[in-house]
């Protein structure tokens, strides 16, 4: 009995030393996973704290109808400079800038004795062929009477034939000369072309004036301002947006606040190779007089976008030697380097053709090391850019 007493003393001392052991192994096991908590815990706040705060903003959509503002230049519908017909003097003007004239009134007249006396003397000229036309006529008609009793030759008939009819011919001839110096003795008044206003005066009373536009001197200039024709130079990138029938608005530094209506009429259909523009038309009424050619204008174009791109600040692209990117911020806190293509570039703001989805949040002027992983910490609460 003590041999079975003496074992089952020492199992128990056995079972003791080993429940020992283990509370010894968890205990210290216990503070080796506790300190290894503590180290992380501390330096995952650690890590934490040290993320740099950033501001972000939610990216937006382009909205559907895109407006650009250009400069225009104003021109009246027609605008002609009127020149003399014939050498003179000016006789007298009847009209000064400003006048609203008609078409066919009198602007002014030129003195003009030279091409009076031509006129004179071409006449004296016709009477005179006439008259020996007459009697070339009458001679003709007489030796062909002859002819059948054979008084005159065959060939003194012809010959009466043919100076009948040159006679008749030096009458045209001398009629046409009548009506060409009458045309240019008509000359000698100065009129209106068409309705319109006088813009500008150059000749006086007494002036030398010599005929056409590569010798005298321009007269008058005459405009029709009723419809102004606005000239528009379109950068290439909105070329393929600007259609006829596009609304189209204009504003004039001489009329703060107001917009005035305009038609888009007309396009080059091709790229200037010099400026990579399009050469837009458009056109504005004008009849009440309240607009200037010559002048400027800001002309506002109303776009459809055929496809939205996303909108974000200009202060959140990254410029890196592989490209474009922008740094976004994750759900995890995390900054993500996105490669972005650029669209159109809208002054404080830029248009993202591709790379970025909606509602993503960018960050606005990132750190230049940013790397995609890095933590980061929002300053402020999340913000919608203004529209």
């Amino acid at each position: 009995m003590s041999d079975v007493h003496a074992g089952q003393g020492r199992r128990r001392l056995l079972l003791w030393g080993g429940a020992a052991a283990v509370l010894v192994l968890v205990l210290a096991g216990g503070g080796i996973w506790s300190r290894l908590h503590t180290e992380q815990a501390l330096a995952a706040d650690t890590q934490a704290n040290t993320a740099p705060f950033v501001t972000v903003a939610k990216v937006r959509q382009s909205p559907a109808v895109e407006e650009i503002v250009l400069p225009g230049q104003v021109r009246a519908r027609y605008e002609t400079p009127i020149y003399a017909r014939t050498n003179g003097y000016v006789k007298r003007w009847l009209t000064d800038i400003g006048a609203h004239v008609k078409a066919g009134q009198l602007l002014a007249e030129i003195e003009t004795p030279e091409m009076d006396q031509q006129l004179r003397q071409s006449e004296a000229d016709l009477k005179t062929a006439q008259a020996n036309d007459v009697v070339a006529q009458a001679t003709a008609k007489r030796v062909r009477a002859l002819l059948p009793t054979q008084s005159v030759s065959k060939e003194q008939d012809d010959q009466a034939s043919s100076d009948a009819a040159a006679r008749s011919s030096a009458v045209v001839s001398n009629q046409a000369n009548v009506e060409r110096l009458k045309r240019l003795v008509g000359f000698e008044r100065v009129v209106a072309p068409y309705d319109g206003v006088v813009t500008a005066r150059s000749t006086d009373i007494g002036n030398l004036i010599n005929s056409g536009s590569g010798q005298g001197t321009e007269l008058f200039r005459l405009a029709d301002e009723k419809t102004l024709r606005i000239y528009v130079q379109a950068p290439q990138t909105y070329a393929a947006l600007i259609r006829a029938g596009a609304e189209v608005s204009l504003r004039f530094p001489e009329y703060p606040g107001r917009e005035f209506k305009a038609t888009l009429v007309r396009t080059a259909t091709a790229i200037d190779p010099s400026d990579q523009t399009l050469l837009v038309e458009l056109e504005a009424d004008n009849a009440n007089g309240e607009l200037f050619p010559g002048g400027y204008t800001e002309v506002h174009f109303k776009l459809p976008v055929a496809r939205r791109a996303s909108v974000i600040s200009a202060n959140a692209l990254l410029f890196r030697a592989e490209g474009m990117r922008v740094a976004t911020v994750g759900t995890d806190g995390r900054a993500v380097l996105k490669a972005v293509q650029i669209g159109h570039d809208l002054g404080t703001d830029v248009e993202i053709v591709d790379g970025l989805g909606p509602q993503e949040q960018v960050i606005l002027s990132p750190p230049a090391s940013i790397e995609t992983g890095d933590r980061v910490r929002i300053a402020t609460a999340t913000r919608q850019a203004p529209r």
